[in-house]
């Protein structure tokens, strides 16, 4: 028997409507890609796959590289994906340069060159990751995909990543395009809005170059960026730094295609890049340094216009926001990350001082002699629990039978004067870590200050700025364009032109 599967709904007998099951399933598909894999969660900064290979590092790190191959195939216990996403994954997060240690060919963001093999190259979790995006007592776990394994459901970031490293995605009906903004203006303007100052943020590109930022509109709107082009003599053009979106071999692509279509006129391209930009031009007779430069930006890439559009997850919603309100939500939510480390620190510095004031009165008080006629294990327990309700007031809080259970586990050299001694001394000590802790707490808003002053101490000279902020005048191509043709004056025929040949005398139309 065969069924009929009608999408009209009515007027066939015996007929499925499938339109409610294909608009279930296909909002359920929308919603798994805009929320789960494609757009950046806005409290740690990262796309699923991202947290989950960072994830995996942390539990693979002891010190040393690891095979990218191994991270890959360990990834896959948490990434129901394939490999080729995870390694692709991997590499673009290690050229960011913040967060994944290389060692080995990782490609070259600059030229275009891809990745060496995944069994060839290694990584590990530099020292600002380590530091800022873990801490797994306070990192709430979710079951992976198959269930075998727990992953975060965010990382603890300490840092507003999303803005830090800039990403672009693509998911059912939205897409997101969140340009870089440098590691140290970052965290001053952090320091400004806990300041309750006005800040001003624009973005900045790991390939350098010059930005026109007077379209970004604080994310919203765009900005224009430019290679940086020096004239090396008037006869010789050469390309020092490249726009962020584009690459050596690209950029090389269009100037070949604008010379083709007669746009600008180069005599040879030659390109001597290693880990610096150098794209050398050499001009034809006729052409000059200072004509060529502005049709460089007019008619190839050495100019782009890179569109801003910040989409971002927030409390498992799409959210279109502003630069501004994303650094805002991530400076609150650093705040309320170091309170709850603060208060957990508080806790096991508590648990701590209990524990050491029960042992010193169990020593000092010499409740362990009771012990001496007590004959049985019940009795055993009463004349602890007698003996040291004798000194109750001195207690952190009130004592449990786990304790006893500890208390009756204690070594006896623990009874020495010399341990008696070390007691005193580490209780000092925690009492001040204590007083320390709960000033913090008090003084929150100048701990968050410190906090990133600090990071701006140890990490702020490794992330300058690359990228020069100005303002561009529009080129007019018509005007540039004009620099390339060349009229003649031929006095014998009296006919003038761009074609004409003989006995002509050559005018610019410039």
């Amino acid at each position: 028997m065969v069924t009929e599967v009608s999408t009209g709904g009515e007027g066939h007998p015996g007929s499925i409507d499938i339109q409610p099951l294909m608009r279930q399933n296909f909002l359920e598909y929308a919603s798994y890609v805009i929320v789960d894999r494609a757009i950046p969660e806005i409290r740690d900064g990262f796309k699923p796959v991202q947290r989950r290979i960072l994830a995996t590092l942390w539990n693979m790190h002891d010190g040393r590289f690891h095979k990218v191959a191994n991270v890959i195939g360990d990834t896959m216990k948490l990434h129901p994906h394939g490999d080729a996403s995870i390694g692709d994954a991997l590499v673009v997060l290690a050229n960011k340069g913040y967060f994944i240690e290389r060692q080995g060919n990782f490609g070259n963001v600059i030229t275009g060159h891809r990745a060496a093999a995944a069994r060839y190259i290694e990584c590990r979790l530099t020292p600002l990751a380590r530091e800022t995006l873990f801490h797994p007592e306070l990192t709430q776990k979710q079951p992976s995909y198959d269930g075998r394994k727990e992953e975060p459901v965010r990382l603890p970031a300490k840092l507003p990543v999303i803005l830090l490293l800039g990403i672009e995605g693509i998911a059912v009906g939205m897409s997101t395009r969140i340009l870089p903004h440098n590691f140290c203006e970052l965290l001053l303007a952090q320091i400004k809005l806990l300041k309750k100052e006005p800040i001003e943020l624009f973005p900045d590109f790991p390939h350098g170059g010059l930005v026109d930022v007077s379209e970004y509109d604080d994310g919203r709107g765009r900005v224009k960026v430019r290679a940086k082009i020096e004239a090396d003599g008037p006869k010789k053009v050469v390309i020092r730094e490249i726009p962020y979106g584009t690459t050596t071999e690209s950029l090389i692509a269009s100037l070949e295609n604008a010379t083709t279509k007669g746009k600008v006129k180069i005599g040879s391209i030659q390109d001597f890049t290693t880990d610096r930009v150098e794209i050398q031009i050499d001009l034809p007779r006729g052409a000059t340094a200072a004509e060529t430069i502005p049709q460089l930006y007019a008619y190839t890439d050495c100019e782009v216009s890179l569109n801003s559009a910040l989409t971002v997850i927030r409390d498992r919603h799409p959210a279109d926001l502003s630069v501004t309100e994303i650094l805002t939500d991530c400076t609150k939510d650093l705040k309320a990350q170091l309170k709850a480390e603060l208060e957990l620190e508080l806790e096991k510095l508590d648990d701590k001082k209990h524990w050491l004031t029960l042992e010193q009165i169990f020593i000092e008080q010499r409740v362990w002699q009771r012990l001496e006629r007590a004959k049985t294990d019940a009795s055993v327990r009463k004349e602890v629990w007698d003996g040291m309700q004798e000194n109750a007031l001195l207690f952190v809080r009130p004592m449990t039978e786990d304790d006893v259970d500890r208390l009756l586990k204690i070594h006896i050299r623990r009874i020495s004067a010399y341990d008696i001694a070390r007691y005193r001394a580490q209780m000092q000590e925690i009492d001040a870590a204590i007083k320390v802790a709960r000033s913090k707490l008090r003084n929150l808003t100048k701990t968050t200050i410190a906090y990133l002053e600090g990071l701006l101490v140890t990490y702020g000279r490794d992330w300058p700025r690359r990228t020069q902020i100005g303002t561009f005048e529009s080129v007019d191509k018509k005007a540039v364009s004009l620099q390339n043709i060349k009229v003649t004056f031929d006095p014998d025929s009296g006919f003038i032109g761009s074609a004409v040949k003989s006995g002509a005398r050559t005018f610019s139309m410039s």
